[in-house]
C-alpha cells in the first residue's frame, strides 16, 4: 500500500529555506515520500523557482536573504494560488498572523517533526484534489443575498462583481454557505476545510474569516454574511435574517 501511494505521488513541492541542513533535510524527507522538490535558499531564487517550477505547494522560510518570507508570500500570491505553509520562529507569533493575512494557507513551528511537517503537507494538497470533486457533483450556484457562490468555476461573486479569493478562502465560504445557519465551531472548520485529522492552532480559521470579511463585506466590522457566534464559532446567514 505504501508502495502504491509513492507510485501515485507526483506532486511538486518547493522548498525555501536559507539554513541548508534544514533544506536538505526538507529535500530528504519530502523527496522519500515520492514528491518533486527544488530548493531555493533566497526570496530572489524563491521566486525565480516558483515562476519556472510551478509547484503545487511551496514551504516558506520566514527569514531569507535579499526578500523575507512575506513579501516572496505576496508577490507569489499576485500570479499563483498553491498552497503556501510558513515556517516560522516557535515564539513569533507576529510573523504567524501576517503571514496568513498574505495568503499563506498555515503555518509550522521550528523546530518542527518530519511527522507533523508531512501531515501538514499532505492535506493541504488533499484539499486540492478532493474539494473539486465534492463541488462537482453539486453543479448549483449558492446565493446569500447578493453573494454568489459558483463551486463549478470556483468564484465568488458579490452583486454581480467577482471577489479575488484565495484557494484557501474560496474553500471556507463554499463549506459555510453549504450549510448556512449553521454555526461552525473553528476545530470543525480546521478539519472540514484545512482536512487536519487533528486539531490545529485555530487562530488560522480567525485570520482566514478576517480575510474574507475584508474581501466580501461592506463593512467587515458589521458583518453581513460572515458572522460570529460569540464562543462558538462561525456561520453564514441570510443578510434579511436576524442574527
Amino acid at each position: 500500500m505504501q508502495e502504491t501511494e509513492r507510485m501515485e505521488m507526483d506532486e511538486k513541492i518547493l522548498v525555501v529555506d536559507d539554513e541548508q541542513p534544514i533544506a536538505d533535510i526538507l529535500d530528504f524527507n519530502l523527496k522519500k515520500e515520492g514528491f518533486e522538490v527544488e530548493v531555493a535558499y533566497d526570496g530572489n531564487e524563491a521566486l525565480e523557482k516558483v515562476h519556472e517550477f510551478v509547484p503545487d505547494l511551496v514551504l516558506l522560510d520566514i527569514m531569507l536573504p535579499h526578500k523575507d518570507g512575506m513579501e516572496v508570500c505576496r508577490e507569489i500570491r499576485k500570479y499563483f494560488d498553491m498552497p503556501i505553509i510558513m515556517l516560522t520562529a516557535k515564539d513569533a507569533e507576529i510573523d504567524k498572523v501576517l503571514g496568513l493575512e498574505l495568503g499563506a494557507d498555515d503555518y509550522v513551528t521550528k523546530p518542527f517533526s518530519n511527522r507533523e511537517l508531512l501531515a501538514r503537507v499532505k492535506a493541504n494538497l488533499r484539499r486540492l484534489q478532493t474539494v473539486p470533486e465534492e463541488t462537482s457533483s453539486k453543479q448549483k450556484l449558492i446565493e446569500v443575498g447578493g453573494l454568489t457562490v459558483d463551486p463549478d468555476a470556483y468564484l465568488v461573486s458579490k452583486r454581480g462583481e467577482p471577489v479575488d479569493l484565495t484557494h484557501r478562502e474560496f474553500e471556507l465560504i463554499h463549506y459555510l454557505a453549504r450549510h448556512i445557519g449553521q454555526v461552525m465551531t473553528r476545530e470543525h472548520l480546521l478539519q472540514a476545510v484545512w482536512g487536519y485529522d487533528y486539531f490545529g492552532d485555530v487562530r488560522t480559521v480567525d485570520v482566514t474569516v478576517r480575510r474574507l470579511r475584508e474581501k466580501v463585506e461592506d463593512n467587515p466590522s458589521y458583518p453581513m454574511w460572515i458572522v460570529t457566534r460569540r464562543g462558538v464559532g462561525y456561520y453564514v446567514k441570510h443578510p434579511e435574517q436576524e442574527k
